[in-house]
This record gives C-alpha cells, sequence and structure tokens, in this order.
C-alpha cells in the first residue's frame, strides 16, 4: 500500500510538471531572436522592450560616465573615448536617423580631437552627421578635424552644410571664414609655383636650345642659391664667378646677360680710374695682363628633370612642389674641361 501512494505522488508530481504553460519557454527564447525579425508573441515584445529599456539606460550611463572623465582633464581622455565606445555598442545597428546615437559619435569625435587623433575624429563626427544631419556640434568637429588632416575643401563643405540648417550659427560662420581665408593663401601660392614651373621650364628650353648643359654648382657657397634667368626678350642672364686663386679672392657678377663681352666687364673692373684692390697690394692685376678662364663642368650634368628642381631651387617652397615636373630624363653625358677664353 505504501508502495501505491509513492507511485500516486510521483504520477501526480509528473503530471504537475507537464501541465507548466507551453509559452514559458518561448518567452524566454525573445533573448535569441535573430536581429531584424519580428516578435510573435505578446511575451516576447515585453521582452525585447525590457532589452531595450536596459540597454537604453545603460547607453545613458556610459554617456554620463564619459562627460565626467572628459571634465576630470586629458589624463582621463582615454576613459571617456572607453565609455563613449561602450555607450555607442547598446545602440544596436544604426543605419536610420538616431540623434542619441549621434550625439554620442559627436561626443567621441570631441575627445578625439582634444587627443589630436584626427582621422578617428572626422570618421566619428561623419557617423555624427549622418545620424542627426541637424547636429551643429558633428558639423563643426567634422570641419575642424578635416582642416586638421588639411582637407580644406571637406573641411568648408561641413561648415556650409551646417549653415543650411542654422544661418546665424556665429561658430560655424567664423571658422568657415578661417577655412576659406587658407583655402585662398594655398590658392595664391599654388598660382606661385604654377607660374614658377612654367618660368622654368620655358629658361630650361632656352638652356637647351643653346646647346648647353648644366651640372652642379661649384663654389655655391659663393654664389649662393642665384640661378640663370631669362628676361621678356629671351636673353639669358647668367651668374658669373670671377676667381683670383693667387689671392684667394673672388667677385661675383650677379646679373650677366649672354649679349655682354667679357672684355667690357673687365674694362669698368681693371680701368685706371677704378679704385685699387685692396688684395692687389702690388698693383699686378692690370687690364692689360689678365687672362682669363673658364671652367666648364667635371661633374655629371642635370638631367631634364633634375635641371627643372635646380633652377626651381630657392624661388618656391619644395613642399608645394608636385612629385612630378613632367621633365622626360635623357642620357647622362660628359662636359669637356677648361677652355681658354681671350677677352
Amino acid at each position: 500500500r505504501g508502495q501505491h501512494r509513492r507511485g500516486k505522488k510521483r504520477a501526480k508530481r509528473r503530471r504537475r510538471r507537464s501541465t507548466e504553460p507551453e509559452s514559458t519557454f518561448a518567452d524566454g527564447m525573445a533573448l535569441l531572436m535573430e536581429p531584424g525579425s519580428e516578435p510573435l508573441t505578446e511575451g516576447e515584445k515585453a521582452d525585447l522592450a525590457a532589452i531595450a529599456a536596459i540597454k537604453e539606460s545603460a547607453a545613458r550611463e556610459y554617456r554620463e560616465e564619459g562627460n565626467q572623465f572628459v571634465k576630470k582633464g586629458r589624463k582621463h581622455y582615454p576613459d571617456a573615448v572607453d565609455c563613449y565606445t561602450k555607450a555607442i555598442a547598446q545602440m544596436g545597428a544604426l543605419a536610420a536617423p538616431n540623434p542619441d546615437a549621434s550625439v554620442l559619435f559627436a561626443n567621441r569625435a570631441h575627445v578625439n580631437l582634444l587627443l589630436g587623433n584626427h582621422r578617428r575624429a572626422l570618421d566619428d563626427a561623419e557617423q555624427a552627421v549622418r545620424l542627426s544631419p541637424s547636429n551643429l556640434k558633428a558639423h563643426y568637429r567634422a570641419a575642424k578635424a578635416a582642416l586638421a588632416l588639411d582637407q580644406l575643401p571637406q573641411a568648408a563643405s561641413f561648415c556650409r552644410r551646417g549653415l543650411e540648417h542654422d544661418p546665424a550659427n556665429e561658430e560655424l560662420k567664423k571658422f568657415l571664414a578661417q577655412v576659406e581665408a587658407q583655402q585662398r593663401e594655398r590658392d595664391l601660392k599654388r598660382a606661385k609655383v604654377a607660374q614658377a614651373i612654367s618660368a622654368a621650364k620655358d629658361l630650361a628650353a632656352a638652356i637647351e636650345k643653346r646647346g648647353l648643359r648644366l651640372g652642379k654648382a661649384a663654389y655655391q657657397e659663393l654664389t649662393g642659391v642665384k640661378k640663370p634667368t631669362l628676361d621678356e626678350q629671351g636673353v639669358l642672364h647668367w651668374p658669373v664667378l670671377l676667381l683670383y686663386p693667387e689671392v684667394m679672392s673672388s667677385d661675383f657678377i650677379e646679373d650677366f646677360p649672354e649679349t655682354d663681352l667679357f672684355s667690357d666687364h673687365l674694362d669698368v673692373m681693371f680701368s685706371a680710374s677704378s679704385p685699387p684692390l685692396p688684395w692687389d697690394e702690388n698693383h699686378a692685376y692690370t687690364r692689360d695682363a689678365i687672362e682669363l678662364y673658364c671652367q666648364a663642368g667635371d661633374g655629371t650634368p642635370f638631367s631634364k628633370s633634375e635641371l627643372l628642381k635646380y633652377l626651381l631651387e630657392g624661388t618656391v617652397d619644395s613642399g608645394l612642389l608636385p612629385e612630378s615636373l613632367d621633365g622626360e630624363d635623357g642620357e647622362h653625358g660628359t662636359v669637356e674641361g677648361s677652355t681658354a677664353i681671350s677677352p
């Protein structure tokens, strides 16, 4: 009889277990639903709403914690970035506009700007603008990051797009004026560079037309960066260095037109009426006693592209020059030695 009672109790317990509501397990499945799938039951809907509320609350807490880290100073900026990142992770998929997520991305962009992470700041600010086009702080921070990355047109674009939402925004207006001023200055520099390159190409063509080939300047410590020039009449003007080896002295004629004769210059420099030379104590350097020699280059002549770079040296900022100057490199030749010149 006792065994019979125990059997009945076990049977009752089994029946009680089997009569539990079948929806309990299904409701718990809301946690495992595929993203984007529609809830099937009221229980699933309630679970999803609860999950969303928990994530929203967590995102707010992470955001506030991040704000506090920003207020504590630079030492805590990485912690602020970490908090904003965790808050963003609570937002889920962000395909549609989301003002709350936009604020989080804009906040992280702000901290990345403070840290000097300009590329990350620009990426975050662009996301913030995408999620909320009316977020003016996002536009401003995107413009600042773009300017720091030397992307002036993009910086100006973010300012203008922000001003479309608030034409009276002084912060964006001032920043746009700053960007446009830098763009004008850059355009002016580029125009000067283009003009210098064009002049250098004309000069190189004139030198080549005369059958001349230039190489690295000797005695540049005495001549500086002075280069030949081509005037409007197509006349070449050369810098000419006169050396007096016996007395370790020199004269430098900065502008020697190719139409001039050496004799004309020597007539003036060593005429009887010219003041005595301080290093010529014995008056040995007279017009009749002078012999003039020309030292031709003893090195390798420039290729065409090297010649252009040489002619541009000292005329414009080398950092503004394009990588290629469209110079066609020819074969390197040799230059013959010294030639006697009769003045």
